[in-house]
């Protein structure tokens, strides 16, 4: 009687996806891994593809009703539906329908690339008969003998010409909606950021900070500035100088380089005042002094006088009694 080999590998990989296929009878779609494995496109829009595959015919699947369905946007919907439609799985045209509207036709292909063969194929077939008919010479002429004329009949009435509508000219295809990015004109500006104002605030520093700003005229003529600007922008330059900045430092960040003509210096000075706010200072980590232990004159950092962390140890299990584990 053979033995069970129990040490057989196993047909599941190591490593990597495992599938649990459950046989499907109903509720699913056939899709070409094509799309699914495909290579150059995002998930996006390989997960839009597939989505537009196991649609019923006739459905809609303009922007906005996707985006009606799924969380995504409707820009990036439309970016998706653009990569389908560029490698070839979507085509979109625009045709003329009853009652002089223009609709979109969408093809959705599940093999771009067999499509396009046949596609081409057919093309090439119309091509061929085409030039057959031109080509084709006309038959000879027959000859029939002679009799003699019969009378001529009534002259039927000219046929009225019935005109012959014009080939209708291609539709252009309009490009699809994107979302507006840029707010209109109408739309409410958003308040400018608050000017820095010193976490500790001292008159002091004030007063550092405004005769900072009073002597810009100085070095720089060009920011002449008011007593009301002077007290705006005081709260700025105090937290600034709150930071470690030096004066110096203050004076030449604000007034470099400034636009040629200046008009309005005082915003400027604002502008810059909150733009290239430097970070705080970091707080200074204390340090923890070095003690030497009474017991076995180690060196240890603390922040009194005393023992080791091996004395102490020792201290506290010095006077305990034994301990016995019992079975």
């Amino acid at each position: 009687m053979d033995t069970q080999q129990i040490s057989a590998p196993s047909s599941a990989p190591s490593a990597g996806v495992v599938h649990i296929n459950i046989r499907l009878t109903d509720g699913y779609s056939i899709i070409s891994n094509r799309l699914s494995q495909h290579r150059d496109m995002s998930l996006l829009a390989i997960g839009l593809g597939t989505h537009i595959q196991s649609l019923p015919a006739g459905r809609r699947i303009g922007v906005k009703a996707l985006a009606a369905i799924f969380p995504e946007s409707e820009a990036r919907i439309a970016a998706a539906l653009r990569e389908l439609e560029h490698h070839g799985f979507l085509r979109r045209t625009r045709e003329r329908v009853r009652g002089g509207r223009v609709a979109t036709r969408t093809e959705s292909y599940n093999h771009p690339e067999a499509a396009a063969r046949r596609a081409g194929a057919g093309a090439r077939a119309g091509a061929v008969a085409t030039s057959a008919r031109a080509i084709d010479p006309a038959p000879a002429p027959v000859r029939v003998p002679e009799r003699e004329p019969a009378p001529a009949p009534a002259p039927a009435p000219a046929p009225v010409p019935v005109p012959v509508p014009a080939s209708e000219p291609p539709v252009a295809r309009e490009p699809d909606p994107v979302p507006r990015l840029v707010p209109p004109p109408a739309a409410p500006k958003p308040p400018p950021p608050p000017l820095p104002f010193p976490r500790r605030p001292s008159a002091p520093l004030f007063d550092e900070a405004a005769r900072l700003l009073a002597g810009l005229q100085v070095s720089a003529p060009l920011f002449a500035l008011s007593e009301v600007d002077v007290e705006r922008l005081t709260p700025g330059v105090a937290a600034w100088l709150e930071r470690g900045v030096r004066p110096d430092a203050v004076r030449v960040a604000l007034t470099d380089d400034p636009p040629v003509p200046l008009r309005h210096p005082a915003k400027l000075l604002r502008h810059r005042l909150i733009a290239l706010l430097p970070p705080p200072v970091p707080a200074a980590v204390p340090v923890v002094p070095l003690q030497n232990c009474d017991d076995c004159d180690r060196a240890f950092r603390s922040p009194v006088p005393g023992c080791c962390g091996e004395c102490r140890d020792v201290r506290a299990y010095a006077d305990d009694e034994p301990c016995l584990l019992g079975a």
